[in-house]
């Protein structure tokens, strides 16, 4: 588990209230700098907790962890 410090808590509650957010939109929501703000979301994103498409951020839809217990398994 990936530990998350302050400016990770306010993107993650920035991103559950408003959506999808640029970058530039979480920072003034934030309060926080364009670096830190930016850190984060690569820390997040690596750590599989934000998705981002066209320069857009929002949080990754929670994958079912029985998922992968119920795949079938390959013949030998």
């Amino acid at each position: 588990m990936v530990k998350l410090n302050k400016t990770d808590e306010s993107v993650i509650a920035t991103l559950k209230e408003c959506g999808e957010l640029s970058l530039q939109e979480i920072c003034e929501k934030t309060g926080e700098s364009p670096k830190k703000v930016f850190k984060s979301l690569r820390k997040l994103f690596e750590n599989e907790l934000v998705d981002t498409q066209a320069r857009k951020y929002k949080l990754a839809a929670e994958k079912p962890s029985a998922a992968k217990d119920d795949e079938p398994e390959m013949p030998e």
